[in-house]
């Protein structure tokens, strides 16, 4: 999947003139004059990194920003304003923003910054895939390996799993054998380590 640049702004010149400077740099750049035309278009997960003005009309970029974490969008986002103030800075960059620009802005302060948000863009995609995939291989489990899953990362040995759940000994080994099979683990710290990155615990 090839890295893009989105940028979101109602003004017409500043999308193309946007457009056209990150274009020659060889990236793929898509604009949207409204951030519901973003908002309908981008996926949960995808790589690369948003522009967005702060002050659009219907939905400005705050709440655009405020939308995409409600959604679990993990884009990067770059806001872009002609009309920069420090309270509003602040909290857009507590909210997870790459960077808060004003304009006009110069051609090496901008791709500094866009080269900064395709990194981190690739280290959270890169995550969320594996997570995704964790996720994936946790949903073949039965509710009952889950359980014997989940006693047996908190360190309890097989006669304890035993014992809780109120099942033989051998079936606990066999559930175990079951479990590792299906999640690919090796060893116990890697399955805790998956049941976590897969939400299963904490």
């Amino acid at each position: 999947m090839m890295d893009a640049v989105y940028i979101i702004d109602d003004d017409p010149a500043v999308r193309d003139s946007l457009a056209l400077m990150i274009s020659q740099e060889g990236l793929i750049v898509e604009a949207f004059e409204r951030a519901e035309d973003f908002l309908n278009f981008v996926p949960q997960h995808c790589r690369g990194c948003a522009i967005v003005d702060i002050y659009m009309p219907t939905m400005d970029g705050m709440a655009l920003q405020e939308s995409l974490l409600e959604r679990q969008v993990t884009l990067p986002i770059i806001f872009l304003t002609g009309h920069g103030e420090i309270p509003m800075s602040v909290r857009a960059i507590k909210a997870g923003a790459v960077d808060f620009l004003t304009k006009p802005i110069t051609r090496e302060r901008l791709m500094s910054s866009i080269r900064t948000a395709l990194m981190l863009s690739e280290k959270v995609y890169d995550q969320a895939m594996k997570a995704e995939t964790t996720r994936h291989r946790l949903d073949d489990l039965t509710e009952r390996e889950r359980e014997v899953m989940s006693l047996a990362i908190l360190g309890q040995s097989n006669k304890e799993i035993a014992r809780h759940l109120g099942i033989s000994h051998r079936t606990v080994e066999i559930h175990k054998a079951k479990i590792m099979h299906k999640t690919g683990a090796t060893n116990l710290l890697e399955l805790a380590r998956l049941a976590q990155e897969g939400g299963i615990v904490p």
